[in-house]
């Protein structure tokens, strides 16, 4: 007979301790996280059955203004066994958790994949006319855990919550993704596109070098990416977000988080910021300049950080959210096709998804978010 399970409060190093036996799980599910996130309440909680630890997240609480109740946020989390056939007791256990701690509703993004288009059928998207979404395009892979959670969420009352175009108010539903697992690096390189890989050895041949920077390099990271955000018309985040970042997570691992820098003769050409937790690494945030952008630093700095991957073992390097475009016409399919460029695929994850735990509270934060 099954114990039953429960969720508890745990301490960070118990968090942290659990995560380093999983193959991977989001950044933003890391103790550490916690310390970037100063404007939300946290805690690290797990779940055990009978005492067996089987499940950790991190939560974030963002409390209603005047009152002592909050909204429980999990990003990209949380890190359980989601193919669990005691799937429904693990989330029951959450939200009765949670709901004692005051909050009005979970929110939660759990970590699996529905979709995933290959680069060819992505291409021949792009081509046809008739199709200008990928959830118009008929997928290669149908991930039968990822929909069978989709499904247990939908009869459990929770609410998705990602618009059309696949930007959910938080974590992108929609990512790009090149698979690594079982790969050399001549094979990730011969799965690039002609394009690609003739501009990654234009990039020897003109002198552009990429490095791993350190904490003294943030300031030349974001110069970079003030520069690019006035460029593409997003507003950007403060130095001082980077530099906690940069410090919380390389506390927790000095591998965790890294600095990129492509230079030529002693110009940064463009600037990255790479992040890894065991077999899964991201392009977290990305720069490039004006100036010299036919020496193509920012196809230098991506295949540094691929090879980097690689040699730590990724099984994964995630070039995080695209839109859930195919249309020619679409802002966003420049930035498509780079991605695509890589040999990678297009990976549908379930989302975000809502539990109202009190009707009446939900809602009028549901307003209140909408009027903003």
């Amino acid at each position: 007979m099954n114990s039953p399970i429960s969720v508890r409060d745990i301490s960070a190093a118990e968090h942290l301790a659990w995560l380093r036996t999983q193959p991977s799980a989001s950044f933003l599910q890391t103790p550490a996280w916690a310390d970037v996130k100063k404007e939300w309440r946290s805690e690290s909680v797990g779940w055990f059955e009978g005492e067996d630890m089987i499940g950790a997240a991190l939560v974030l609480h963002r409390s209603l203004p005047r009152l002592r109740r909050s909204l429980a946020y999990v990003p990209e989390g949380p890190c359980i066994d989601w193919s669990s056939p005691r799937l429904v007791e693990l989330l029951r256990a959450l939200r009765d958790h949670l709901r004692s701690k005051g909050a009005f509703a979970l929110r939660i993004g759990p970590p699996v994949a529905t979709h995933r288009w290959r680069t060819s059928t992505i291409k021949d998207a792009i081509a046809d006319p008739a199709v200008r979404r990928y959830d118009e395009a008929t997928p290669d892979v149908v991930e039968p855990v990822g929909t069978a959670v989709v499904a247990e969420l939908r009869r459990l009352g929770f609410r998705h919550l990602s618009p059309d175009d696949g930007f959910a108010a938080g974590q992108p539903e929609y990512v790009f993704q090149v698979p690594l697992a079982g790969r050399t690096e001549a094979e990730v390189l011969a799965g690039m596109n002609q394009l690609w890989r003739r501009n990654i050895k234009k990039t020897v041949k003109n002198g552009v070098t990429v490095r791993v920077g350190d904490p003294s390099d943030l300031p030349a990271f974001h110069r970079t990416y003030v520069e690019t955000a006035e460029r593409d018309r997003f507003t950007p985040r403060g130095l001082a977000y980077f530099e906690q970042m940069y410090a919380a997570l390389s506390a927790e691992d000095p591998e965790r988080i890294r600095v990129y820098l492509a230079e030529h003769e002693g110009d940064v050409l463009a600037a990255t910021i790479f992040i890894r937790v065991g077999e899964h690494a991201w392009y977290s945030y990305g720069a490039s300049t004006a100036a010299k952008r036919e020496l193509q630093g920012s196809t230098a700095i991506q295949w540094r950080m691929m090879q980097d991957s690689l040699a730590a073992g990724a099984a994964v390097y995630d070039l995080r959210g695209i839109t859930n475009t195919v249309d020619t016409e679409n802002p966003h399919i420049g930035l498509i096709r780079f991605k695509v460029g890589t040999g990678g695929e297009a990976v549908r994850l379930a989302g975000e998804w809502d539990l109202p735990l009190n009707r009446l509270l939900y809602k009028a934060f549901d307003l209140y978010m909408k009027r903003r």
